[in-house]
């Protein structure tokens, strides 16, 4: 007997959009509910387990390699799939979200990849959501140049080859699309959303491109949520006739738990995987939300004092390098946020020098590519990666059995010579209220103090003021944290941003509105799982 035909989609609380219909055609949606019904239910499963293991960490203030899949650690046979022609060399990757100026200049860019972000890059407001896959489709049968009414600026597409190779990032399993729910009124899960629209139009255009359908997977924390995204691409592949294997993910190790369960991620995800990826601000912001009533010892120092050379975040980039390239995966590195000023030229020296040494010790370190915010870094993380690689792809041959990391060096948080400052924790009020009131706007990825912020900026911002005050942290200035202290450095922002910005502007925008929402989730003494969670609720669109 056949399955049921699946229940229709209803879109809900959403204007039309133009082009619209060519995204969510018939067939589209009907693919989408098929995921939904399929799927959705497992995913209720693993985000309760999500809660479970947070309290069991809660409990014991300890993490380790699971005793249960230790079969798999050990055995030295399996590899992931070898990688398509189009990952090969992926020794820079660019971020960004997809709007059509983004999505020509990162294509444009002089990286070997995109990272085209649904996820912590793009508010996800209606008009984002549907937009940006239309603008990828539109890349892809190349009718995506456009002028820019506001310059007169005129953006068009370099030939084919000269394209960087989109990996598309969707949203995470916790967040779901208030637009799309089903006959009972259940929404669909975002990432169901995401990954449905991208692969049903595009994946056979991909295919007929000489590339293919590829995903980065954010906020996993466990090797069961990757089994269910190898699920989800099993049965997608079958559904729409494309050959089994085409899928290529890579997951980004951006959760504390993640890190004690790479080999056993790429085991599961192993015909469709590509490699894992360093995240630096969401693996902070993890370590705080999993440990935050663990006591002094877990307290972390200002997030800019925390480096990718702290002695915890060097064994977890080791030993993602040694696991990637003992699996046959590629190792990517993380983020060079900095955003190039065109005023100052001191500045740019300093921040390029930063980026320089941070990409030379990955490519050092064996990490096959790494990411930039920026077009005018490419040239700086090429430059990096060139050096130690020269002709060859990649160093996936280079396996790092120098390397031997211990559960606790993973959590081994005090072993980082630095303490949390005024100056720490005034940078985190500025970056989680400059930061919100853009997201409220519908902006994901924001330049604040010539970084390039997005969600996990701001997660790591929020997080930090309330772990401070939970652990009762002295700053350097010999103040304790309290709620009324940063009550009180938030007023102060609050003020400079209005002096700064002139009262119409703002009044124009969301600036109250995003210092109460981090001041609530900074100050709740229930800690909210994300931070976009409530947000999700105050943006409009």
């Amino acid at each position: 007997m056949s399955a049921p035909a699946p229940s229709p989609l209803a879109i809900v609380d959403a204007e039309p959009l133009p082009r619209q219909e060519e995204v969510l055609s018939e067939t589209a949606l009907a693919f989408l509910a098929e995921l939904h019904r399929r799927f959705t239910p497992r995913r209720d499963e693993l985000l309760a387990r999500r809660a479970e293991r947070r309290a069991e960490i809660a409990r014991t203030s300890t993490l380790d390699f699971l005793p249960e899949t230790a079969a798999i650690r050990a055995d030295d046979s399996w590899k992931v799939a070898p990688a398509p022609p189009a990952l090969e060399d992926r020794r820079v990757e660019i971020t960004g979200p997809t709007d059509r100026k983004m999505t020509i200049n990162a294509l444009n860019s002089g990286a070997r990849v995109w990272l085209a972000d649904f996820e912590d890059a793009s508010a996800p407001t209606w008009e984002n959501v549907v937009t940006g896959q239309l603008n990828l489709i539109d890349a892809y049968t190349r009718s995506i140049d456009f002028t820019d009414e506001r310059t007169g600026k005129t953006y068009a597409l370099r030939p084919d080859e000269e394209l960087a190779t989109v990996v598309m990032r969707p949203r995470g399993w916790h967040l779901d699309e208030r637009h799309l729910t089903d006959a009972d009124g259940t929404p669909v899960p975002g990432a169901l959303v995401d990954f449905g629209l991208y692969f049903f139009h595009n994946a056979q255009r991909l295919l007929d491109l000489g590339k293919g359908p590829y995903f980065y997977l954010p906020k996993t924390e466990s090797h069961l949520e990757a089994r269910l995204w190898n699920d989800v691409f099993v049965f997608a592949q079958d559904h729409l006739g494309i050959p089994q294997g085409t899928v290529r993910a890579t997951v980004l190790i951006e959760t504390i738990t993640a890190a004690y369960e790479m080999e056993e991620i790429l085991y599961e995800l192993r015909d469709h995987a590509s490699g894992l990826n360093a995240g630096r601000w969401d693996y902070l912001f993890s370590i705080v939300k999993n440990f935050r009533d663990g006591g002094p010892k877990f307290v972390l120092p200002d997030r800019n004092a925390v480096t990718m050379t702290a002695p915890f975040m060097r064994a977890y980039t080791e030993l993602l390098v040694r696991t990637c390239h003992k699996r046959g995966a590629h190792a990517i590195g993380g983020m060079a946020a900095f955003i190039p000023s065109r005023r100052d030229e001191e500045v740019n020296k300093v921040a390029f020098e930063k980026v320089k040494a941070d990409k030379d010790r990955e490519a050092n370190d064996g990490f096959d590519g790494s990411w930039v915010a920026h077009p005018d870094l490419v040239p700086i993380a090429m430059e990096s990666f060139d050096r130690v690689l020269g002709d060859r792809p990649n160093q996936r041959d280079r396996l790092r059995e120098d390397v031997d990391v211990k559960a606790e060096d993973l959590i081994a948080i005090d072993s980082l010579d630095a303490s949390p400052t005024y100056a720490g924790l005034v940078n985190a009020v500025q970056v989680g209220i400059r930061y919100i009131e853009a997201w409220l706007r519908g902006l994901g990825a924001v330049a604040i103090f010539n970084l390039m912020e997005d969600a996990a900026t701001a997660e790591i911002s929020r997080s930090q003021i309330w772990q401070w005050i939970n652990a009762g942290v002295v700053l350097d200035n010999g103040e304790r944290v309290t709620a009324e202290l940063a009550r009180k450095v938030a007023a102060e922002e609050l003020a400079n941003i209005r002096a700064e910005t002139g009262e119409e502007a703002f009044a124009a925008g969301n600036w109250q509105q995003a210092h109460d929402l981090l001041l609530k989730v900074a100050l709740d003494e229930d800690y909210a799982d994300f931070l976009t969670l409530p947000a999700y609720e105050q943006l409009k669109g």
